[in-house]
């Protein structure tokens, strides 16, 4: 079978959209494109199949690559037989061309090899194959007695033949995969404390492994064992509080391989049955523990990583603010709040310090500069990170009387500092320190979350789960595809956006995007999208593939603007001057836009699929996918755990979605956990499918550990008063 015949199979979708998809990636076109622009050819297949069908081709590609390796190396060796061929051939895994590979693959010496150099093989062979006759194991042994080879008895004869015997029975294809079968459906991953974390030497490891207290004594069958149980308890044995095992009962693997190998009941059948005992202990095992880790470890790994692309897709498309003049607050205690005045496009106008919480003359003179700051600037929003005196600041400002059209709103910084210490921070404002920098990504969060949050790196936002115990290239892989998906899917309006959110759009490489702003520093705005060709370097295959996602508003052409593609214009020309106007009129009128036929302007360039995707964007240009922002408070008298009580209903924010349940903030520093059995009265699956980062809810207090910094909160109906229910899914800040 080959290779698009494959990934069409397993995907469920026809060879000819896989073919087209793999000729399209071939060609240097990107996800987003392919699948915004190319939709005839793909038969309209969206992003996340189009995505499989790279990621499922390249491991194709990688069993390939090892296939014809293996027949290499075979070959080279003289070892390639037809028989042995048409095994290699039709291994359809990577695990099965290994296990059909393994009995000639080059090894290290091994008692069986040390074994088979004494000449003891034939002596294996014998014993393997007379089972059901009546042999005499020691008399067939002493016939291979050597001082010469170093086999001076009897007994150590026998040993070199089971040894033998041993190692063919673990690389024998057939034993492997049925006891990889068992291991799969019943093995049972154990933990216990480990001997060392029993007796820690120091106070902050006593800590430590207080935290793997649920696994000292821990067993499950490993093949339902959730992803965060899987890397809670590997990460445990990884730092040395736990000891872990992964195995099934050991009799029901043994009497599958004696089925296998063992006939009757002679002398050499016991010798046999001992060997497969030998080899399933200290081979086989082993073996087969170290691959089902490894693929728990993997599973594991993809369900975190889907997580953890899920929070991030939804806190980067979370609902901006828009342009407005922004006050945003770094909250602190004795070092003061650091306070920036923003411009509507976020550009910085003015800092200072304030000290609203170490005195009272300090805080009116900080309520002054405030009032001040807001009157001069015309500011129509205040952003206040959630961190350090967060709350205490928040209910500072709310109670200065400000105007009430003035946005006051609490901002999530995780990542801020990391921004604020970047090479692009200090690229922005390299006059500024930290402090500085990282207010105005508070401000800017507010502004235009995606914008800002493109500037760190996806794991410093603060929504994963395990998220440096995962696979890190894969977890990589999948955040950039979450952030360019999510940046295209909005559009990057040329003429304001930064180098990094440029470097996300289709087609254009982080040198690109710097190419593209040093020519608009350079030469001022662009005007069209067209005068992007000016750009040096910038070929026709960059320029095919960033135009439709770059917006040029208030240009020329009207459709700069929109997600037509350049290639389009044509087409959405000829539409309104069959209706007897301009695009602009067209854009203009729902009356003339119902009158168009797109069954007419079907082209070679244009299907059905990209006609109705015109006339959606000349209806809306450049419409952004995000909600409507609504500004959200919490409760104004709950600021610290202390001031929680069993029975409190309070608004929240979700933080964080994890596979067993949503963490909500209820401004007091410390998020609460919304376990998945307390989501809703109804069964919920998949958290991820019910809340969302960033959406408003309102939780019920149930129980509040304050030693141990623990909050556990309900969104269930019958947790609540008479009064208030749980905001519906789906409303995000």
């Amino acid at each position: 079978m080959n290779v698009t015949a494959r990934v069409a199979e397993e995907l469920r979708i026809s060879e000819a959209q896989a073919l087209a998809v793999l000729e399209l990636f071939g060609q240097g076109c990107t996800v987003p494109f392919i699948a915004r622009y190319r939709k005839e050819a793909t038969g309209s297949l969206d992003e996340a199949v189009i995505t499989a069908i790279r990621d499922r081709n390249e491991k194709i590609q990688e069993l390939e690559k090892r296939r014809a390796a293996i027949l290499e190396s075979l070959s080279e060796r003289e070892l390639l037989t037809d028989e042995l061929r048409t095994s290699i051939d039709g291994a359809q895994t990577m695990t099965a061309l290994e296990d059909a590979y393994m009995p000639y693959r080059p090894k290290r010496k091994t008692r069986a090899s040390a074994a088979a150099e004494k000449g003891l093989s034939p002596l294996a062979d014998k014993l393997f194959s007379r089972q059901l006759e009546n042999i005499d194991p020691a008399a067939e042994a002493a016939l291979f007695l050597s001082e010469e080879k170093g086999v001076n008895s009897v007994e150590a004869a026998l040993a070199g033949a089971m040894d033998i015997l041993a190692e063919r029975f673990n690389e024998d294809a057939e034993a492997r995969n049925e006891t990889r079968k068992i291991f799969a459906r019943k093995a049972v991953l154990a933990s216990t404390r480990s001997k060392g974390a029993a007796q820690p030497d120091k106070a902050d490891k006593k800590a430590e492994a207080e935290n793997y207290r649920d696994y000292f004594e821990w067993s499950e069958p490993a093949a339902a064992m959730p992803s965060h149980r899987v890397l809670a308890v590997l990460r445990g044995e990884r730092e040395g509080f736990l000891s872990v095992s992964v195995e099934p009962k050991e009799e029901e693997c043994l009497s599958v391989l004696k089925r296998m190998f063992v006939k009757g009941a002679s002398a050499a059948s016991r010798i046999v049955a001992d060997a497969v005992t030998d080899g399933y202990k200290r081979l086989l095992k082993p073996s087969m523990e170290n691959e089902l880790r490894a693929a728990l470890k993997r599973r594991a790994d993809a369900e975190a990583i889907r997580i953890f692309a899920g929070n991030i897709r939804e806190v980067l498309m979370s609902p901006p603010m828009g342009q407005k003049a922004t006050l945003a607050i770094d909250p602190g205690l004795r070092t003061g709040c650091k306070v920036v005045c923003l411009d509507s496009q976020g550009n910085l106008l003015h800092n200072d310090v304030i000290f609203p919480h170490t005195g009272e003359r300090q805080k009116a003179d900080a309520a002054r500069k405030i009032l001040e700051l807001a009157k001069k600037h015309s500011i129509q929003a205040i952003a206040i990170g959630n961190g350090t005196a967060g709350r205490e600041t928040e209910s500072f400002i709310r109670a200065l009387g400000l105007p009430a059209e003035i946005i006051v709103a609490s901002v999530n910084e995780s990542g801020a500092s990391v921004y604020s210490a970047s090479d692009a921070a200090r690229k922005e404002f390299p006059d500024q320190d930290v402090t500085v920098r990282g207010a105005v990504s508070i401000g800017r969060r507010l502004m235009d979350p995606m914008a800002e949050l493109v500037k760190i790196d996806p794991k410093s936002i603060g929504v994963g789960q395990y998220q440096h115990d995962v696979d890190q290239k894969e977890l990589k892989r999948s955040l950039d595809d979450v952030v360019t998906s999510c940046v295209n899917a909005v559009g990057v309006e040329v003429n304001t956006a930064s180098e990094a959110i440029l470097s996300y759009v289709s087609g254009l490489s982080k040198q690109a995007a710097a190419q593209l702003v040093k020519y608009r520093e350079a030469n001022g705005p662009f005007e069209s999208r067209e005068a992007l060709k000016k750009i040096p370097r910038l070929g026709p295959k960059t320029f095919e593939q960033a135009a439709g996602f770059l917006r040029i508003r208030n240009g020329g052409n009207p459709l700069d603007a929109s997600a037509v593609h350049p290639e389009n214009y044509g087409t959405a020309e000829r539409m309104a001057k069959e209706s007897g106007c301009s695009v602009a009129e067209l854009m203009a009128s729902s009356e003339l836009r119902s009158k168009i036929k797109p069954e007419r302007f079907v082209s070679d360039k244009a299907g059905l699929p990209t006609l109705r995707d015109i006339l959606e964007e000349l209806a809306k240009p450049g419409r952004d996918p995000r909600v409507a922002f609504e500004p959200f408070a919490f409760a104004p008298d709950v600021r610290e755990m202390s001031d929680l009580r069993t029975g409190m209903t309070l608004p929240g924010i979700v933080t964080n979605v994890t596979a067993f349940g949503a963490f909500v903030d209820v401004g007091v520093h410390q998020d609460g956990l919304v376990h998945v059995s307390r989501m809703s009265d109804s069964f919920v699956e998949n958290p991820q499918s019910f809340l969302k980062p960033g959406q408003q809810v309102k939780v019920a207090v149930l129980e509040v550990d304050e030693q141990r910094k623990r909050i556990s909160l309900s969104m269930k109906k019958r947790d609540f008063g008479e009064s208030g229910e749980a905001a519906p899914p789906g409303k995000k800040r």
